[in-house]
């Protein structure tokens, strides 16, 4: 069993509301009282409940934080950046990983609350979340993370996808290609929805019909292995495709794999974009286009807006933080 802070007041022969003092606030005692307390806390092993200090005091150090999809090298560099600043400002994180699962966000989101985090930080499935919005009304501060909805009354930390997407597009049409398979997610996601838009942007704005140009292959995951098996499919049918924008680099390199292993040579016979510009990226077999998101201040920005809003909620003033998507051309497109 655990020694107490009885036992630590017992074998330091001081009160237990002195090892308090020595726990919080040592200024209050005297230092040859605080030196015995030490010496006690050090031979019995006493390690301090700050958990139950904290629930007490109702000052929780703990930050919630549930992402989509943690095979996604994307949200480990969200994760890193919400962990730095966190670190930095004395708060630990308590990572949870939806995949993408409504019952399995609620369920963390339920826990969370039990265990009472300071504040939560998500990537919800779904931005109307009604588990989310009772955590809301109930006091818990949220931020949303890679999602942008200015209906909701919180911070979000969002980049701009239709920009995005408008990037890849007209990359490709640059590079003479008037046709594009776009391989994506689930339309009904927000950022999916908007890779789209700025691609059918791009491609209007060139002069083309969007609805022509435009040849889109909908999945339901974001991953390698579904990407690899749709475009096999896909290229199993006709030589005609030339260009691919993908709305993520998981998909990016299930394409590749399964364009190098149908023979088509990558940019030669076919370009591919990705999107978010994970480390992988750029140590592909052909070193990827990519459409790079900022990952690591996502994560810094919406936890700095978490604790503001946590440690002085009269003042803090919602914001909605959008980053601009950049460009880089590597070997996928560029031979």
């Amino acid at each position: 069993m655990s020694p107490s802070i009885k036992d630590v007041a017992e074998r330091a022969g001081v009160s237990v509301g002195t090892v308090s003092n020595v726990l919080n606030h040592p200024e209050r005692v005297a230092e040859s009282t605080r030196a015995t307390v030490l010496a006690a806390i050090s031979a019995l092993g006493f390690v301090r409940n700050s958990s139950a200090a904290q629930l007490r005091a109702g000052t929780s150090r703990s930050l919630g934080l549930i992402v989509l999809d943690l095979a996604n090298p994307f949200f480990h560099e969200v994760a890193r950046g919400v962990e730095q600043v966190a670190d930095e400002l004395g708060y630990a994180v308590v990572l949870c990983n939806s995949d993408d699962q409504t019952a399995r966000e609620n369920r963390y989101l339920q826990v969370l609350e039990e265990q009472r985090v300071r504040g939560v930080l998500i990537t919800p499935v779904e931005v109307g979340s009604e588990r989310l919005d009772a955590l809301r009304r109930r006091g818990t501060p949220t931020v949303l993370v890679d999602r942008h909805d200015p209906r909701v009354n919180c911070c979000s930390v969002a980049v701009d996808d239709v920009v995005g997407g408008e990037l890849a597009g007209a990359h490709l049409l640059s590079l003479g290609h008037a046709r594009i398979l776009h391989v994506t997610g689930p339309l009904s996601l927000r950022q999916c929805a908007d890779r789209l838009a700025g691609l059918r942007r791009a491609v209007a704005a060139a002069g083309h019909d969007p609805d022509t140009a435009i040849e889109v292959i909908e999945e339901r995951a974001m991953n390698a292995r579904t990407a690899y098996d749709a475009a096999r499919a896909r290229f199993a049918r006709d030589d005609e495709v030339g260009a691919v924008f993908c709305a993520n680099d998981l998909m990016a390199l299930g394409v590749l794999r399964a364009a190098l292993s149908s023979g088509r040579r990558v940019p030669e016979d076919l370009a591919i974009v990705g999107y978010d510009d994970i480390e992988f990226a750029a140590d592909a077999a052909v070193p990827l286009t990519s459409i790079r998101q900022p990952t690591q201040q996502i994560g810094r920005a919406a936890a700095q807006l978490l604790v503001e809003e946590c440690d002085h909620p009269r003042t803090h003033a919602h914001q909605q933080v959008m980053f601009k998507p950049e460009l880089v051309v590597r070997e996928s497109t560029a031979g």
